[in-house]
């Protein structure tokens, strides 16, 4: 009986370590010669792996690159006013969506909180929207001017009416709110010391 459970838990040993070596991620090959990278028994060579990059919230990263900025056709109308040449851009990140509502909102919110004395009004009021680019003379798109900013349906529909000053502006202060959220994350905090280490800072520390 003993041999048998011992020949059984042998089986279930090699069973339990045959699933685990299956479970191994499959070596990284060429596509150009088949073999292995990263692999003694096939030559060494060596390949890092990439490590995954940290982005903000709601950012993609775009590989740089090379490529031909301007008009690509010809120009029938010998305007040359976009002219075709190469341009290198580094890598960069890039929302991966425009800038919603909801987020200006936000935005409009803090500006409201930290800029609320009378003095600052004109610093808000620039930095609204212009609804009024809604209305045209052959459309009627008042509902548009009333509701498209602030009602909640239209919370993650693209901001519209922000010139390039106060998209500049959005830019910085969303800049310094993710950087703020990371040193509230990782940063160290300043505490009031207590009784013991006042005293101890006073001279009650003993060599």
């Amino acid at each position: 009986m003993h041999m048998l459970l011992g020949v059984r838990n042998c089986v279930l040993l090699a069973t339990i370590i045959g699933a685990i070596a299956s479970c191994k991620k499959p070596q990284e090959k060429s596509t150009a010669t088949g073999w292995n990278y990263n692999d003694k028994k096939q030559g060494s060579f060596s390949v890092a792996k990439p490590k995954d990059i940290k982005t903000a919230p709601g950012l993609v990263f775009v590989q740089g690159g090379t490529f031909t900025m301007g008009s690509t056709q010809e120009d029938v109308m010998a305007e040359w006013n976009n002219i075709p040449k190469r341009i290198t851009v580094n890598s960069f990140f890039i929302d991966r969506t425009e800038v919603a509502n909801v987020h200006y909102r936000e935005y409009l919110y803090w500006m409201q909180n930290v800029f609320s004395d009378e003095q600052y009004a004109k610093v808000l009021e620039n930095a609204q929207p212009d609804t009024l680019v809604w209305r045209s003379e052959l459309a009627y798109n008042e509902p548009y001017v009333e509701y498209y900013f602030r009602h909640p349906s239209y919370n993650y529909y693209p901001v519209v009416g922000v010139n390039w000053k106060q998209a500049t502006d959005y830019c910085i202060w969303r800049t310094d709110r993710v950087n703020e959220l990371e040193l509230m994350k990782k940063g160290k905090e300043y505490i009031n010391p207590n009784t013991i280490k006042t005293e101890m800072n006073g001279g009650g520390q003993e060599n």
